[in-house]
């Protein structure tokens, strides 16, 4: 059975509207060009300089974009139809409320992609393991022959595949509270709620109205659409919608409708059928956490029409995704993770239950509001020293002393070094920082390339040394 077939979005003529883009990162850039090749009058609003951006600034003069670059002045956002700010950009910007109270239309980008949307949707949020869950889904669902496209929060925004979907296209998704909670249409057809853990409270301000942001994904599906949520997360089951079909995912309990490990196997059940899908043996993936993540991913891409035989096969085949628990290295005896994705507590809190312990962990970065101490218990037991870095590193170190050894790295590098030295035959280095990149980074990819970087010196000077000694 295929979840939702029936939704048709309706396109919004852009023509001669007046559009500002805020913020011209990825995504903002993206839909600049959307806009203006639809006709659009557009403008793009960013606080940093044209040096600063880049050389995609030739690009939008050439596509006709006006810009306003090194300021943000509240006139342009008061003379727009259209304003579509980037994830970035918090959604109670003062000039943002102005333009808001004057009945300027505010919309992310994926509410705009939605309205030239083909095909079918499945979006995926959740505080932890989107990334991973989304690129499993659409592995399996292309494993199964189907046509699909991988977009959102994962790399490739939304509003930049729309040309290349079809009436056949499942287009698969990873959604942010950012994206989510300036929708006003977006529709999934699957729609997929994986956790929720404290995460961006400098942002939303509490776990609340973080909650309900990624509660919106639910918001406009109706009974033709399925709802998927986590029958193991206290936090998360208030979240299911009524109108949606809802279907559950569990490590610990048998479901009435969706995916459950039983003894051995997942299994997928609906009205009152049960179906076997995989063994548990077929994942691939360290941790508690990953079952989760393909449990979630199984009963979408059973919904979706994936057979259980492509399923156990996508499963088998799924190579993880870079940045999330990934394997660098393994010198004399000392294996090298980069989970540089665990930008927040619960993400690092999982990554430490992926080992059974003599860890050595790098920890720190931009702080967002975290409490660090739900680290002290699981550091106990499982790490040998906390290698603390960046700006959250004085606040880590005052929530977490006393749990394991400590030494203030201050950066990457120097982290890298001390852990190689301290490092015995059987221990895990694992950067799993619980904290946002910016400080020290332009994002958690840069920060993970940085750590596998220097991994690999390490790796070379080792062999060298090896080499040598012959």
């Amino acid at each position: 059975m295929r979840a939702g077939e029936e939704t048709v979005p309706v396109a919004t003529d852009l023509r001669e509207k007046r559009a500002l883009v805020v913020g011209l990162a990825r995504t903002g850039v993206a839909t600049a060009l959307f806009c203006a090749a639809r006709g659009a009058h557009v403008a793009a609003s960013d606080s940093r300089s044209g040096t600063e951006i880049g050389e995609v600034i030739a690009k939008l003069k050439d596509a006709g974009v006006a810009l306003e670059l090194g300021t943000h002045r509240e006139k342009t956002f008061l003379e727009q139809d259209l304003i579509i700010p980037s994830p970035g950009v918090p959604a109670d910007a003062p000039h943002l409320q102005a333009a808001r109270a004057k009945g300027v239309t505010i919309w992310s980008e994926i509410e705009l992609a939605y309205r030239f949307l083909k095909g079918r949707l499945i979006g995926i949020t959740g505080s932890n393991g989107k990334t991973t869950t989304t690129s499993l889904v659409e592995h399996i669902l292309k494993t199964a022959g189907m046509q699909t496209i991988l977009a959102g929060n994962i790399g490739t925004p939304l509003i930049a595949c729309v040309d290349a979907m079809t009436d056949n296209t499942f287009t698969v998704v990873e959604l942010s509270s950012f994206q989510l909670e300036l929708i006003d249409t977006f529709r999934p057809n699957i729609g997929v709620f994986l956790n929720l853990t404290p995460d961006h409270l400098d942002r939303h301000h509490t776990i609340e109205a973080y909650g309900a942001a990624k509660a919106r994904l639910f918001e406009n599906q109706t009974g033709d659409d399925a709802a998927i949520l986590n029958a193991d997360d206290a936090a998360t089951t208030p979240y299911a919608p009524s109108l949606p079909r809802v279907y559950w995912f569990s490590r610990k309990q048998c479901v009435a409708h969706g995916a459950y490990v039983r003894g051995e196997e997942i299994v997928f059940r609906q009205d009152g059928a049960e179906e076997v899908l995989l063994k548990l043996e077929d994942i691939p993936l360290a941790g508690a956490h990953n079952v989760e993540n393909v449990l979630a991913a199984a009963a979408a891409t059973r919904l979706a029409g994936a057979p259980a035989s492509a399923i156990a096969k996508g499963v088998r085949s799924f190579a993880g995704v870079e940045h999330r628990l990934e394997f660098v290295a393994e010198i004399a005896g000392v294996r090298y993770y980069n989970d540089s994705k665990a930008t927040n507590v619960d993400a690092t809190l999982k990554a430490l239950d992926a080992f059974p312990g003599r860890i050595l962990i790098i920890l720190g970065g931009k702080d967002k509001g975290s409490d660090y101490t739900v680290l002290q218990k699981p550091l106990r037991e499982k790490a040998i020293l906390a290698l603390l870095i960046g700006a959250a590193a004085e606040k880590i170190e005052s929530q977490i002393s006393g749990s394991v050894a400590l030494e203030r790295a201050e950066t990457i590098e120097r982290a890298v070094e001390i852990a190689s030295h301290a490092a015995q035959r059987g221990d895990v280095v694992l950067l799993a920082p619980a904290c946002a990149s910016f400080d020290q980074f332009q994002n958690y990819e840069h920060r993970g390339r940085v750590f596998k970087d220097l991994v690999r010196q390490l790796e070379t000077q080792a062999a060298g040394a090896t080499f040598g000694k012959g």
